[in-house]
């Protein structure tokens, strides 16, 4: 025997077996008894409603209707036969057929006997037909009519051919009464009657086999909160136990390097959120614990003057630091800028990627390893064996998300403790998502932009309105601004009708003739050396108009660009448009961003367009996004998966995720070994989930 029931394998339970066991476990992943119990209906079925046949029209799609079979025919057709079989009510009549394993089915059903059938409506020339339709007697479906409302659970095209909803629901039945009474709580009692918890065998029973939609929605709430509550144990217990487990090392002194560029050097005011997130760094990095620091901030938001200024604190205590960037033109744009603030105080930076030259590649090694090397800016060369620091104490990395587990993992062994994490973003994160994906690191935001800067206007424009468009980009490029004009596609695809680049290129280049005006190009098909030069020349001003593909969508810092025209946007993600936005409005000047489509926009291309021309708050448009696109697309779902759920929704749960949150770190607080009589369970439950790998690979 198991030592646990619901660990029992799936074929063992009466009505399954090793063919129907193989099925879902292939088609479900169900290989255990748990499994089956924590496969949750997708929606319901009103069990009380009959329709008479004479009632049926054809925007009804699923109806119930007592009657009798009062004929049964086997039919040829192309490839093997059909069953068809006249069901009446009195009223009128209507065809069951079954394409597949009708031969039980045609030895089981009886003429004139009264069944009830339910099942999708097919009509055809005001005759009406139903597809193999659930059925049952007329005493059978009375035995089972303490259940109004009858689950229907997720299937596949080829799970539903072989085991119909109505025999996942004889399964589950049997489930429930081999297993209710292990269906014990895990939440101490105070905790379920403070939250209003209705008890988990009582939750369970519910969501498979609800009696009305009250207790239905008090068993979805109490199963949504415990999902998202051990979620969070596992993510605030983790934190806890890396700042407890891993060391690092305290920086203690605030020394000359942050106090004379503070008092001396600093370029403009520090905004008040800015100032807020450099003391959290700093309460950090003085603590005897590694720090690991999620730093959120809108594009232009000011990210890289706190990047530095948590660098002057790792050299004030004699350490060195190093800034990672996903390409080559990002840490090329973080060098320049880190260098210009960097020279007045003396301090070495160097640059450190694949295009770097041998020589300097050994200068930069050998700099490194004497430690007369401060700041080290690159890209994925970084995390080579070779590079090896004197004393490594701070490891900066920009958007993380483009870089592997394994990649970032490397950075922590280049020194005896790991240097202290601070991970920076410009791609917003939902907080609901961030909370889920990143609960085990702290999170700094800067959400406000430094004063002076205009908000950029956004408009969007159909194709009619070309000319127009030109015209004003004329006028802009006559006053001394430059353009950026981007492009979805390099190169011809035949399935999608989108401008490309090279063909608007050259359109572009007739429409904007030499020597009045001066084009550049820029696309991933470049080599580094060719895209820097031609960024080089747009940012010196020796040419008006940038025409790009995304590769500028990141690191790009021109403050004379102050219009972003982008063409195909229906193609673009919210969260690509408003990194492309980002791109202008730099300098002092107003500046514009010009979403350009085809007529035919598909609803969810419309809320996109909308929301660019209503806001330019980034965290607002990441939740637009999280609501179009759900969570594993807007992480992607290669880097960080996506939380494995069962039941809740991070987008549409997000109260109760907060509630659940809050309520785990309230427990944390009170109790945080979980030693206490009634929280023994969830000590044990949070075991179990660490045993079965938890959430662990699915966040950072």
């Amino acid at each position: 025997m198991y030592n646990n029931l619901l660990d029992t394998p799936i074929e063992y339970l009466k009505g399954v077996g090793p063919q129907r066991g193989d099925l879902l476990k292939k088609e479900l992943g169900i290989f255990k008894y748990n499994d089956l119990l924590h496969l949750y209906p997708n929606r319901y079925i009103d069990k009380t409603r009959y329709y008479k046949i004479t009632e049926l029209n054809s925007t009804l799609t699923e109806v119930q209707i007592i009657g009798k079979i009062i004929h049964l025919k086997t039919v040829e057709q192309k490839k093997g036969k059909r069953l068809v079989a006249t069901f009446s009510d009195g009223t009128g009549q209507i065809e069951l057929i079954w394409f597949q394993g009708f031969k039980w089915i045609q030895e089981s059903l009886k003429l004139n006997t009264p069944y009830v059938i339910f099942g999708k409506l097919n009509s055809f020339n005001y005759s009406y037909s139903m597809p193999h339709p659930d059925i049952e007697s007329l005493e059978e479906h009375k035995s089972n009519l303490s259940v109004s409302m009858q689950a229907v659970y997720p299937s596949t095209e080829k799970l539903s051919t072989k085991i119909s909803n109505k025999t996942i629901n004889k399964l589950m039945r049997q489930l429930l009464q081999e297993t209710h009474q292990l269906l014990n709580d895990s939440l101490p009692e105070d905790l379920r009657q403070h939250l209003g918890l209705i008890p988990m065998k009582e939750a369970m029973i519910a969501i498979h086999f609800p009696r009305d939609t009250d207790i239905l929605n008090k068993a979805r709430f109490r199963l949504k909160f415990e999902e998202l509550f051990y979620i969070q144990m596992q993510l605030l217990i983790k934190n806890i136990a890396r700042k407890g487990k891993i060391k690092g090392y305290p920086f203690t002194e605030v020394g000359e390097y942050f106090h004379t560029f503070y008092n001396q050097h600093l370029p403009f005011p520090l905004t008040n959120a800015q100032k807020r997130v450099i003391k959290e760094i700093r309460n950090d990095m003085g603590s005897p614990a590694q720090m690991n620091r999620l730093l959120q901030g809108d594009v232009g938001s000011g990210k890289t003057i706190v990047a530095f200024m948590s660098c002057l604190l790792a050299l004030d205590n004699n350490f060195q630091a190093c800034i990672v960037a996903p390409t080559e033109i990002l840490a090329s744009q973080h060098f320049i800028g880190i260098t210009e603030l960097a020279t007045p105080l003396g301090i070495s930076v160097k640059l450190l990627t694949g295009s770097t030259k041998k020589v300097e590649r050994r200068n930069i090694h050998e700099e490194l390893e004497n430690g007369s090397l401060n700041i080290l800016i690159g890209t994925h060369a970084l995390f080579e064996d070779k590079v090896i620091f004197k004393n490594l104490g701070l490891a900066i990395i920009d958007e993380q998300h483009r870089f592997g587990v394994e990649q970032r993992s490397k950075l922590w062994k280049k020194n005896t403790l790991p240097p202290h994490i601070l991970v920076m973003t410009a791609t917003p994160i939902p907080r609901t998502l961030a909370m889920s994906l990143y609960g085990d690191l702290d999170i700094s935001v800067i959400d406000e932009l430094p004063p002076g800067r205009k908000p950029i206007q956004t408009m969007h424009f159909f194709e009619g309105k070309r000319l127009g468009v030109w015209h004003f980009v004329r006028q802009e490029i006559t006053k001394g601004r430059q353009v950026y004009i981007v492009y979805p596609l390099i190169d011809e695809s035949e399935t999608l009708d989108y401008k490309n680049l090279m063909e608007g290129y050259e359109g572009i280049s007739r429409d904007f003739p030499l020597p009045e005006y001066s084009v550049s190009i820029v696309h991933g098909q470049m080599t580094p050396a060719e895209k820097d030069r031609e960024m080089e020349r747009f940012a010196k001003g020796e040419t008006n108009i940038m025409v790009a593909t995304t590769v500028i969508e990141v690191g790009v810092n021109v403050p004379n660009a102050s219009v972003m025209i982008i063409e195909s946007a229906e193609r673009f993600g919210l969260s690509q448009l408003h990194q492309l936005r980002g791109r202008v409005g730099r300098g002092a000047e107003q500046s514009f961003c010009i979403l350009m489509t085809g007529d035919k926009l598909s609803n969810d291309a419309k809320i996109r367009m909308e929301t660019m021309c209503r806001t330019n708050d980034g965290f607002e448009i990441s939740e637009v996004d999280l609501q179009l696109r759900g969570p594993g697309n807007i992480m992607g779902t290669q880097q960080s998966g996506t939380l494995p759920l069962k039941i809740a929704d991070i987008v549409q749960d997000q109260e109760i995720l907060h509630y659940a949150r809050h309520q785990a770190i309230d427990l944390l607080k009170k109790d945080p070994n979980l030693e206490q009589t009634k929280h023994l369970k969830i000590k044990e439950k949070l075991h179990r989930l660490s045993q079965n790998n938890g959430i662990w690979n699915y966040i950072s």
